[in-house]
């Protein structure tokens, strides 16, 4: 008998938890609300647009960069070495291996936006 009234409550709560569900976003349905809005771009048109290359290695390098940045900030825990020389040696490594990319990024115009 508990069993039945349990199985009976939970179903009868369930109904009206989606009954008010269903009808509850009925009532105000405005046009801001309605459209999807997915990064400034129309998810309802067409999915083939031209995309921006130059974005595109822009987000790449960017990625690169931050990866480096990434592996140079845990470099003194992950050396596990004593000698600090060492540590800043490879720390310093690491940091002139990230100028030097970003001064070929610079000089081959990967960071220009202009098309």
């Amino acid at each position: 008998m508990n069993m039945m009234l349990i199985m009976l409550i939970n179903v009868s709560l369930a109904s009206l938890l989606v009954t008010i569900a269903f009808w509850l976003p009925q009532l105000n349905i405005y046009t801001e609300k309605a459209s999807p809005y997915e990064c400034g771009f129309d998810p309802l048109g067409s999915a083939r647009l031209p995309f921006s290359m130059k974005f595109f290695l822009v987000a790449i390098t960017f990625l690169l960069f931050d990866l480096e940045i990434a592996l140079l900030l845990p470099l003194p825990w992950a050396s596990q070495s004593i000698n600090l020389k060492t540590t800043l040696t490879m720390a310093l490594a690491l940091v002139s291996l990230l100028a030097a990319s970003l001064a070929y990024e610079w000089t081959e115009e990967g960071l220009e936006w202009n098309e």
